[in-house]
């Protein structure tokens, strides 16, 4: 098949790239020239692995190509993907602007039968807005389909290859025939391709990732309230998780979820609930924990010291809001070095690929270390934010060899407290017992 992406942000170029994969004539549409550019000489801009191999792979074999020219990608196209951010408005509600300008410049190009394609996260409701842009605009004949994306940042080429499933927001038989021809490659292993109205698929997304926040933001409260009664979370999780009602993902307790997704969903979830004259309590409650558990960390640090740390130096491993990736948006890092920052302290960091990212926000607001070993020099103590598999071995000789003092804040619960007890650090984690 012809496809056309609209859009190569994280959604757009692995959408892209593993439509490609499978045989399609694939070309992604950006305005921004430089990144077009960029991809064209064979440069991957975002950090996403195995996504390199496949991208390479298909350049060479003309079946993934980038033009800023949108006539030129929607001309021949069959079906045309708009994977378009929606950030979130000053009132939480998704902003639809990049959408529906996209909906309106192709309705001008387009001559014969498109299926459009949401695949951005949007509101219920969208794709009856997208339908009205092209009525207004063409006489042409469309189908608009929902088909959210249900991607994990650092296992997304897995997800897209191998999903859970594919949901479809369509009501258009034709519409259903083409999209089931595309995605037949994906789940031969029997994988469902559920098909439903458009409004129940727009929920769908919010409805899955205001769940899986919920998870984590219930954890994180069982957490905090283990260190109050003198329970381990650890044993907890182990005893919950077990439950095969509940399960074992997303229980891990931390500092709170971050991302492009979860946060935004809940908070555009909640809007539209808003709209509809529904209080809905739950999100609302797992929006305001979740902002608290962020600086968690950080008044341990503040107890620990005794409510002063101007003029502290202190060492941040861990950066992305979540390992494998270079994303930082909404990472609670971010927020622990805002507040340590404003409490007079100095810090280092370094995350194996979200350095040049939190560099372009943060500037020399605070110092980059070259290794995880660097980072430790002068420091009083080390914090965590990020569970990045090189943290979880260290060298804890080297580090206290270079450490000023035997302190760590763990966000991530990365070390066996036994452990910690034997080396003789202080070792201050998520809902488990305190060492001191």
């Amino acid at each position: 098949m012809k496809i056309a992406v609209i859009g190569t942000g994280y959604v757009g170029l692995v959408t892209g790239t593993c439509l490609a994969e499978t045989g399609n004539d694939v070309i992604c549409v950006d305005i921004n020239e430089a990144k077009v550019k960029q991809m064209q000489a064979g440069e991957v801009p975002i950090y996403e692995p195995g996504l390199d191999l496949l991208f390479h792979r298909n350049i060479e074999q003309d079946r993934l190509t980038f033009t800023t020219n949108l006539a030129d990608a929607v001309k021949d196209a069959q079906i045309i993907f708009m994977a378009l951010p929606t950030p979130p408005g000053g009132d939480g509600a998704a902003d639809l602007s990049y959408i529906l300008g996209a909906a309106k410049d192709i309705s001008k190009l387009i001559t014969d039968y498109k299926v459009i394609v949401n695949k951005s996260t949007v509101p219920v409701g969208t794709a009856d807005k997208v339908k009205a842009v092209f009525a207004e605009n063409t006489s042409v004949e469309v189908d608009v389909v929902s088909n959210p994306e249900f991607l994990r940042e650092g296992v997304a080429v897995d997800d897209f290859m191998k999903p859970d499933r594919v949901v479809l927001g369509t009501k258009s038989e034709k519409a259903k025939k083409l999209m089931t021809e595309l995605y037949a490659p994906y789940v031969r292993q029997g994988n469902p391709i559920l098909f439903m109205d458009e409004r129940s698929s727009e929920l769908t997304k919010y409805a899955a990732n205001s769940f899986l926040a919920t998870k984590i933001t219930f954890m994180n409260e069982i957490a905090n309230l283990c260190e109050l009664v003198g329970a381990d979370v650890d044993a907890v999780r182990r005893g919950i998780g077990s439950d095969d009602r509940i399960g074992k993902r997303f229980l891990f307790p931390g500092v709170g979820y971050g991302g492009s997704c979860f946060p935004k969903d809940v908070q555009a979830l909640v809007k539209s609930s808003d709209d509809y004259a529904y209080d809905f309590q739950i999100l609302k409650s797992v929006m305001e924990v979740n902002e608290r558990q962020k600086t968690i960390l950080v008044d341990k640090v503040l107890k620990y010291y005794k409510g002063d740390i101007k003029g502290k130096h202190f060492a941040l491993w861990g950066l992305a809001f979540k390992p494998e990736t270079d994303d930082i948006r909404e990472a609670p890092a971010l927020y622990i070095i805002d507040e340590l920052v404003k409490n007079g302290a100095t810090v280092t960091v370094f995350d194996p690929e979200a350095m040049t990212n939190v560099k372009n926000i943060l500037g020399d607001k605070i110092k980059y270390a070259k290794n995880q070993y660097e980072a430790l020099e002068g420091a009083e103590a080390l914090l965590i934010a990020t569970e990045w598999s090189v943290f979880r071995n260290p060298d804890f000789d080297k580090i206290e060899n270079i450490l000023k003092n035997k302190v760590v804040f763990d966000g991530r619960n990365l070390y066996d407290l036994q452990k910690m007890i034997d080396l003789g650090y202080y070792y201050n984690s998520i809902g488990r017992k305190l060492i001191d």
